[in-house]
């Protein structure tokens, strides 16, 4: 499958590359597609990478990731044109957070909305999954730990949606906890904040979230 991936830093890469080698074809959307950094990047994964506009992506895209900077994802997204998006599936890996001086990050959003709730009304045509957001990007693409594979949680409104990106989660090693609705970010995005204290607190960061049945 041809996915779209918006968002040239650390997440947009890891995942592209998880992509890649899971079989798919790759193009990462940037403001720079010229850059050195992304050069690179597309160099690395071979011919199934590219890179181009946020636009050029979107239409590309058969489906498609949300990666950029919580601050600059409503540009991007009109960059990117949301009629491109429209019917597509959507993965929201975007956290949307507040990075202060000396400080650990916060949350802009919670409670009574979401970036993944945000971002399916930027692109109302498209089937939004909140997705990938609650580890850090090193662990994203089959993930290594004593106790196991740890769980995704994603949240939806679309059901097949959910399904398809259950289907890349298999391919990237992770059993899918399917928490509902899209308003379901509104959980998921702090267990991102959860993530990063446990770090901060302990000095380790080889950590995820497990749901024991």
């Amino acid at each position: 499958m041809k996915i779209g991936i918006l968002g040239s830093g650390d997440v947009g890469q890891k995942l592209g590359s998880g992509f890649i080698a899971a079989g798919h074809e790759v193009m990462l959307g940037t403001r720079e597609p010229s850059s050195d950094k992304v050069k690179k990047w597309v160099t690395d994964n071979g011919k199934a990478a590219s890179a181009g506009t946020f636009e050029q992506t979107a239409k590309y895209g058969e489906a498609l990731v949300v990666a950029t900077l919580w601050s600059g994802t409503e540009n991007a997204l009109k960059l990117a044109g949301p009629k491109n998006f429209e019917g597509k599936v959507v993965i929201d890996a975007t956290n949307p957070l507040i990075f202060e001086e000396n400080k650990p990050p916060r949350l802009a959003l919670g409670h009574t909305d979401s970036a993944g709730e945000q971002v399916q009304r930027w692109l109302p045509g498209a089937r939004v999954v909140k997705c990938f957001n609650i580890v850090g990007n090193q662990y994203m693409f089959r993930p290594q730990f004593d106790g196991g594979p740890p769980d995704m949680f994603i949240a939806g409104n679309d059901d097949e949606a959910k399904k398809t990106v259950t289907g890349f989660l298999k391919q990237f090693g992770w059993p899918a906890i399917d928490i509902g609705g899209i308003e379901g970010a509104r959980l998921l995005e702090p267990m991102c904040i959860i993530w990063v204290l446990y770090g901060n607190r302990t000095g380790t960061w080889h950590h995820a979230f497990k749901l024991l049945r």
